[in-house]
């Protein structure tokens, strides 16, 4: 089989760089649909009409409903048609961009994505995770292309709740973990090929980076500032993990993600949250050595990611609930599969016990 690397086209990281954003629209198209939602639309709105202003550029800004789903998408993908829109440029958060990128592929015009945080890997990748109305997990879409720009303004970043970034560095932590679990088993990857060396150092490079940078980013990020730290965990949660997740390919953590968002309970976490305990349950399932899982464990606490069910908000869920998680995280076609050996529910159910009461010890 043979081995891929996908990236986006352009990747811009600094402060500031929001009000480029016309700059490198142009170079795509003419005209561009803009979704953002909620105060980020607030907040965003004057840079982005002045550098398309500035540009003598047409542009259209329209409220994102607040979730990847067929009915947003399908109202968006009529919008472009009416409109006659050459590019889509999505502003916000995950499920924003996630959005931008299924509209744009369904309209067949190119793409640009400027997070507003850096909550998960979601900006760099050709897929789009598609929920149901209520917010449950419904499927991937996976896209032809990685998107044409990629766009993140550092300062804006840094503005968002602190509890953002650290989400994002949940989610980034699980990349290691599952690209090496996947270079194990030698199955595809999210870019349909085997991981490459250059994904697998990406992506131990993120993890790494989390180590070094975690926690003196998220203090900064409290203090609404810039710094180097912030940068790079900024870097590691969009770039690094967005390459490293699709090249190197996911396993369980995101599997047992998707079983969580079955919890009512866990409804009210960020995805990156949910990962992080997902990676716990991945070093449990695989009998990772303790050295490892404590290192983990020891992150997690210093940056506040949840390392047990109580923390998610699930300490007093039934038996039969948290079997169906690990059911549904062993659905047929699911990543946890990806993993170097047979996996059942009963194992994931045993992996979900064993990780809460490690989770506990911290």
């Amino acid at each position: 089989m043979e081995k891929i690397i996908s990236s986006p086209g352009k990747y811009i990281q600094g402060k500031g760089v929001l009000a480029s954003l016309a700059k490198y629209s142009l170079q795509l198209g003419d005209t561009a649909l803009i979704m953002s939602g909620g105060m980020v639309k607030s907040i965003v709105t004057p840079i982005i009409s002045k550098s398309f202003s500035d540009a003598h550029a047409a542009f259209y800004m329209e409220t994102f409903e607040g979730e990847c789903c067929r009915t947003e998408i399908d109202r968006l993908v009529a919008i472009c048609k009416a409109k006659q829109i050459k590019v889509v440029i999505g502003v916000g958060g995950g499920k924003t961009l996630d959005t931008a990128k299924a509209v744009a592929y369904y309209h067949q015009v190119p793409v640009v994505i400027a997070p507003t945080i850096a909550s998960t890997d979601a900006p760099t990748s050709a897929l789009s995770v598609i929920y149901t109305e209520a917010g449950q997990f419904e499927s991937y879409l996976m896209l032809p292309k990685n998107p044409d720009v990629v766009l993140i303004d550092s300062q804006i970043v840094a503005r968002a709740p602190a509890r953002l970034i650290v989400a994002g560095m949940g989610d980034a932590l699980a990349t290691y973990f599952e690209a090496r679990a996947n270079g194990c088993s030698g199955n595809p990857a999210m870019s349909g090929g085997i991981p490459t060396l250059s994904a697998l150092a990406l992506a131990e490079l993120c993890y790494k980076t989390l180590l070094k940078d975690g926690l003196k980013a998220k203090l900064a990020v409290e203090s609404q500032v810039v710094t180097q730290a912030v940068e790079n965990i900024i870097e590691a949660n969009t770039y690094l993990s967005g390459i490293g997740f699709e090249s190197g390919g996911l396993a369980a953590a995101h599997a047992v993600h998707n079983g969580l968002t079955l919890l009512s309970e866990c409804h009210h976490l960020f995805h990156g949250e949910k990962v992080a305990f997902g990676t716990l349950v991945q070093l449990a399932l695989e009998n990772a050595p303790l050295e490892e899982i404590n290192q983990v464990l020891a992150f997690c606490h210093s940056v506040g990611l949840p390392t047990c069910l109580a923390d998610l908000g699930a300490g007093d869920v039934s038996k039969e609930a948290l079997m169906a998680v690990a059911k549904a995280a062993c659905a047929a076609g699911e990543t946890i599969h990806n993993m170097p050996f047979k996996v059942d529910a009963d194992a994931v159910y045993g992996a979900i016990l064993v990780a809460d009461q490690l989770g506990k010890r911290v």
